[in-house]
């Protein structure tokens, strides 16, 4: 588009350094990858790039297999090959995709790894503050408390009632971080149209459920309190 404009380049002449190379076919858009624009590659034969850089060494030869599972026999007889041409010396590396692929699950791994530790203890600090907003909800109400159990109200009745507001307070902190998680997402697709910030279905899910989960094990504990409050005591403090 730069050289050519909307004009067929195929079969035209481009300049490269002080040689005139000829058009033969153009690469579809790819963008970048591995540290590399291939929308900026320039694929010549390979007599043409070594006298080009003055060299008639390669750096990289890729080469394809046709299906995944003959990659292993591909490497051996690659190895095999160049080795022979090479008098014997085995002075070259063959890396498959499968290990860069591999390289990479570890990298991954260990990532997940910090970032699972690092929601761990997240978690954990936003359990103990749902439990001491219950604990303190349960100090502030000891009187309504005393009042339901002299109402009738049982000790189960009383325990559920605050297990319930537990959970719905997990859950509402969960929705607003839900509803935070989108609007960054858009930003991110605004300002990065090419990015996929777009959750997944099921790690939203995931959430809740952990924020449910968390409601349930961290509001137990003033539940519990509270549904130990003797009646007597209870009015007593109102």
């Amino acid at each position: 588009r730069e050289i050519f404009g909307t004009e067929n380049p195929l079969g035209k002449t481009v300049r490269v350094g002080d040689r005139r190379l000829r058009v033969v076919g153009v690469l579809s858009e790819g963008g970048q990858g591995m540290g590399m624009t291939t929308d900026e590659l320039l694929i010549v034969p390979v007599a043409t790039a070594q006298a080009m850089l003055n060299s008639n060494t390669l750096f990289r030869i890729l080469v394809e297999a046709r299906s995944r599972e003959q990659i292993a026999e591909v490497k051996a007889h690659v190895l095999k090959t160049i080795t022979q041409r090479h008098d014997g010396e085995e002075d070259v590396t063959v890396i498959t995709q499968d290990a860069i692929l591999e390289t990479f699950d570890k990298i991954l791994n260990v990532l997940t790894l910090g970032v699972a530790g690092i929601a761990a203890i997240s978690l954990a600090v936003a359990g103990i503050l749902v439990m001491n907003v219950m604990l303190v909800s349960v100090t502030q109400r000891t009187g309504e408390i005393g009042l339901l159990k002299a109402l009738g109200a049982t000790s189960s009745a009383v325990r559920q009632l605050f297990m319930v507001e537990a959970i719905l307070l997990s859950l509402s902190g969960a929705v607003v971080g839900v509803g935070l998680g989108y609007v960054g997402a858009a930003v991110l697709r605004h300002l990065y149209p090419s990015f996929p910030a777009y959750p997944p279905l099921w790690a939203v899910l995931a959430g809740l459920a952990t924020a449910l989960i968390s409601g349930l094990v961290f509001g137990v504990m003033p539940a519990r309190r509270a549904a130990r409050l003797d009646p007597i005591q209870a009015l007593s403090k109102r």
